[in-house]
């Protein structure tokens, strides 16, 4: 029997079932990208970790609203969210509007996206779009009490709020240690305590991005937009919250606090974070050299990588490492990956073509047909163990290991029984296109297969095997080639 599934649920640090509150419907949140950089590995590997969430949760029958958002205002520095806003600051260093930067960043995300075969969410909501409802968010927050305004700026009171709630119960964090702990930055002094988080930000005369509001011109905080495009879309509670373990403290610690000071419940039923991403055992960053982009992978322009990788495979590399783990680059496990992607794709060709037959004289292998049944079960329960992805593909190997043989007449489809056939047959394709999301890359380039064809013909006519280049003039020509024997050598152009 297949267990049912559990997901590691970041607030209770421990898997529990999984019970939508709405069933089949289930309600996904993701902090999305700030679209002021280029994407790296790291945003890559926290959106394909929910994009595996969303197939199969899909795959399993449930109606999911998937909700993943574009900060495109408000990302402030410094975990108190103070500070410029990133935004801003990069439309002023390189003499843009600021919806140009944003405009850019975000085709670059989506460009991105699609390379690495991440499905586009239901809804995918920007910050600035929602200017008015984080307006009525942050004065509800006043009218409770817990929050206040100096000098039109509004922020929200962690000790207040902490009276009644538990600020940090997230994270882990004290709030008492926060407190003394909080370096003082420009700007701290007008705080009650240093732990307060901006709700709304005064804009400074030299603030480009700014909105009327009843406190004067300014801008939202980072945290308060992700609590109003989460509840407009999903309601005040909903399934699941997820991003990078990054956000867990302050960004999600806020949300959680602007979600009970205003609704009075919790936002999310299930929190879920993904890890971090580093190379050769070290975080990448930009002042060691190891920060590698997702098109430098591709084209492998970039002096630590070895050759180029194409997107599905560092896509089945990362598949390889539970969400909720460290995932290592080297150069050893890339080219394993590669080898591994393309053994399931070979996998995927044999099985493809493959139909189930029966044969005079083969008895059906009860043993044989429950082996292979079984391994089918556990893809399920590996996906079922919290989306261990990496199990998964352990499974998948091992169906490969069926289809080589049936493809070689190791095995029978008549030993399996049609019954089994069909389900590894629907099992193997369903996990390894729908569920991991992986697709067949043929690097067939037609330049390149047309240069060995016409090798072939200036074979043939050294051989002067004139039956085989009439055979291959007119197979060209079928598909609008014409080729031109020139004294120079063998030529092609366009049929006109």
């Amino acid at each position: 029997m297949i267990p049912p599934l559990r997901v590691y649920n970041t607030l209770s640090r421990q898997k529990e079932v999984f019970e939508p509150l709405a069933p089949p419907h289930v309600g996904m949140y993701v902090c999305g990208p700030t679209v002021y950089s280029d994407v790296h590995l790291g945003n890559v590997r926290t959106f394909l970790s929910f994009d595996i969430i969303y197939r199969y949760l899909k795959q399993q029958g449930y109606k999911v609203r998937y909700v993943r958002n574009i900060t495109d205002v408000g990302h402030l520095l410094g975990e108190t969210n103070e500070g410029e806003d990133r935004i801003s600051q990069k439309a002023r260093l390189e003499n843009l509007e600021p919806m140009e930067v944003v405009q850019r960043y975000t085709n670059g995300f989506h460009e991105v996206m699609q390379q690495f075969n991440i499905l586009p969410p239901s809804i995918e909501p920007a910050a600035t779009g929602h200017i008015v409802e984080q307006i009525g968010l942050t004065q509800r927050l006043l009218e409770q009490g817990l929050a206040y305004e100096v000098n039109g700026s509004v922020y929200f009171d962690v000790s207040k709020y902490n009276q009644e709630h538990n600020y940090g119960k997230l994270s882990g964090r004290n709030v008492e240690e926060l407190i003394a702990n909080t370096r003082e930055l420009e700007g701290q002094e007008i705080k009650r305590n240093p732990a307060d988080f901006a709700l709304w930000k005064k804009a400074q005369p030299e603030h480009i991005m700014r909105w009327p509001s009843p406190w004067g011109p300014g801008f939202p905080g980072w945290h308060l937009e992700c609590t109003v495009m989460s509840t407009k879309y999903l309601g005040e509670r909903f399934d699941i919250h997820g991003g990078g373990m990054d956000l867990k403290f302050p960004h999600h610690e806020c949300e959680i606090a602007q979600s009970v000071g205003s609704c009075g419940v919790d936002p999310a039923k299930y929190w879920v974070h993904t890890n971090m991403v580093t190379i050769n055992g070290q975080k990448m960053s930009k002042s060691l050299g190891n920060s590698i982009l997702p098109s430098q992978f591709i084209t492998g322009n970039h002096p630590l990588l070895d050759q180029p990788y194409s997107p599905m495979v560092l896509r089945f590399f990362m598949l390889q490492s539970h969400y909720a783990s460290t995932l290592d680059i080297s150069m050893e496990a890339l080219q394993a990956a590669k080898k591994g992607y393309l053994k399931l794709m070979n996998g995927m060709r044999v099985l493809r073509n493959l139909e189930y037959s029966e044969q005079e004289g083969i008895e059906f292998n009860e043993k044989g047909a429950q082996q292979v049944k079984g391994l089918c079960d556990n893809c399920y329960r590996s996906m079922n163990d919290d989306f261990n992805t990496a199990q998964t593909i352990g499974h998948l190997f091992n169906l490969v290991k069926k289809i080589n043989a049936l493809q070689t007449g190791q095995l029978s489809t008549a030993e399996l029984g049609r019954e089994v056939f069909d389900q590894m047959k629907q099992t193997f394709i369903s996990f390894t296109e729908e569920v991991l999301g992986l697709r067949e890359e043929l690097d067939l380039r037609p330049e390149n297969l047309l240069e060995a064809l016409l090798e072939v013909y200036r074979q043939a006519k050294e051989q002067k095997d004139y039956e085989r280049v009439d055979q291959i003039r007119a197979s060209l020509r079928n598909s609008g080639i014409v080729v031109k024997d020139m004294k120079q050598g063998i030529d092609w152009a366009y049929e006109e």
